[in-house]
């Protein structure tokens, strides 16, 4: 690994005591919620303002030192992962609300603030950001990796939700994209290049969000289903009516008995739908009817509802620790995560050849699906000592990736690329993928953004 000692003394001078190389610091940004390896930097930056940012970028692209954005890391495929060593930069210190514009609907925030804490400080304005992916991601991360969740069916993801950005470019720029307009017509939609771009292009230091009006009336439902077909074609039909349903997941047998262990959430082990309508009460009770009649029709039983905000939240939470509910078939395990998306009227196929295909390969694997929109997450519990075992996971991994692409879908709707699904990049992309490395040299000619991410080598 190169040696970065020339940049971390020229850092060391700028940011004092902001600039941390102990072990522990190093360890602790070394790690992710998966099973890829432990890849510490060389020291973390922790930056206050914009410009800090700026003369970090400039004095590393001198020295051609990576530089790696830190959020909450709970990205799912490492896209915060410092391989190449260099500077892991931790954005924790930045993370207030700027302005709430409230009677524009929208609200600029520097990138470090997450999720939750962002609602908390709405509350008073009856305004909320709607994009929930389930972690308390933060939302400088969440607009690098395109979030969504549960939310996307009614609200869309973070590439419909933001509005502008500053960003610090490679060599030290700061730049503003956007406006707080609702439409634009002017130049490249620079914006939503860079949301998405996993800190590959540029790092967010401002974030401009849509809001919305918090609901008059919420409500939740859940029901089950005698098979994943039948669960998945009541989504199906619910979408071809028009249903404005706020949330609807599918969750296979696999992934219930998780809850059941995880949460002793104490359901049948069957496909489940979980829901949520938003509106006037009259409005929630309307779709709620709805709904119920088409659920019928596809033999849906247990039906049963949550107007009780504590009862919501009880089953949201349970919902969003699916990914820890994944890993307790076998403690000491690591979680291979993987997501793909398809058109909605693949998802039955989808589901049912990868549930096939895990026992096939002898995996455990549990099923989840923001099924409104096509996109399904398959968690495999895997012990990275067992060659065997982990070999098997990648092989799952790969004809999922095969299966989507195949029904006319993405190798990614949600987690992104970050180091596990580069090999697929030339699959879906082609000759598109030419253009983008000439995005990402003519927006970092030194490749010191989170290298080794996103975009694989010609040769590969």
């Amino acid at each position: 690994m190169t040696d970065h000692t020339a940049a971390l003394d020229e850092l060391r001078a700028q940011l004092g005591d902001r600039l941390v190389t102990t072990q522990a610091e190093l360890d602790l940004h070394a790690r992710n919620e998966t099973y890829y390896p432990f890849s510490p930097p060389d020291a973390v930056a922790y930056p206050e303002t914009t410009e800090e940012v700026a003369a970090i970028l400039k004095t590393c692209n001198a020295h051609r030192c990576p530089v790696v954005a830190y959020g909450a890391a709970s990205s799912l495929e490492g896209q915060h992962l410092a391989t190449a060593g260099g500077i892991s930069l931790d954005m924790a210190r930045m993370n207030r609300v700027l302005t709430v514009n409230a009677e524009d609907l929208n609200v600029v925030v520097q990138p470090g603030i997450t999720r939750k804490t962002l609602n908390e400080e709405l509350r008073a304005t009856g305004l909320f950001f709607p994009v929930d992916p389930g972690a308390d991601a933060s939302i400088g991360g969440m607009a690098a990796t395109r979030a969504s969740g549960t939310t996307a069916f009614r609200y869309g993801t973070m590439r419909e939700n933001v509005l502008a950005l500053e960003a610090v470019m490679a060599d030290g720029t700061i730049i503003r994209t956007g406006s707080k307009a609702r439409k634009s017509s002017t130049g490249y939609d620079l914006t939503h290049l860079l949301v998405g771009s996993e800190g590959t292009l540029g790092i967010l230091t401002e974030v401009t969000l849509r809001l919305q009006g918090v609901p008059e009336a919420i409500s939740a439902a859940t029901c089950r289903f005698a098979s994943v077909e039948d669960a998945v074609n009541c989504v199906i039909l619910t979408v071809q009516s028009g249903l404005p349903v706020a949330r609807i997941e599918m969750l296979d047998e696999m992934m219930v008995k998780g809850f059941n262990i995880y949460s002793k959430a104490g359901l049948p082990e069957a496909p489940h739908l979980f829901l949520e309508f938003h509106g006037s009460p009259a409005w929630v009770a309307e779709q709620m009817a709805s709904f119920g009649e088409i659920a019928a029709d596809f033999g849906a039983e247990g039906f049963q509802t949550a107007t009780k905000t504590e009862d919501r939240n009880a089953l949201w939470d349970m919902r969003h620790k699916a990914h820890y509910a994944s890993t307790s078939f076998f403690p000491g395990k690591k979680l291979m995560t993987t997501d793909v998306c398809v058109p909605i009227s693949k998802l039955a196929e989808a589901v049912t050849r990868s549930q096939a295909e895990s026992r096939r390969l002898g995996l455990t694997c549990t099923i989840v699906s923001h099924a409104g929109d096509g996109n399904y997450h398959c968690g495999l519990s895997v012990d990275p000592g067992d060659a065997d075992e982990m070999d098997r996971g990648r092989e799952f991994s790969h004809t999922l990736a095969e299966l989507a692409l195949e029904l006319g879908g993405t190798v990614s709707g949600e987690h992104g690329i970050g180091l596990g699904k580069m090999k697929y990049m030339d699959a879906e992309h082609g000759a598109a993928l030419t253009y983008m490395r000439a995005i990402k040299a003519a927006f970092d000619p030194h490749d010191i953004l989170n290298p080794g991410k996103m975009l694989p080598p010609p040769s590969a």
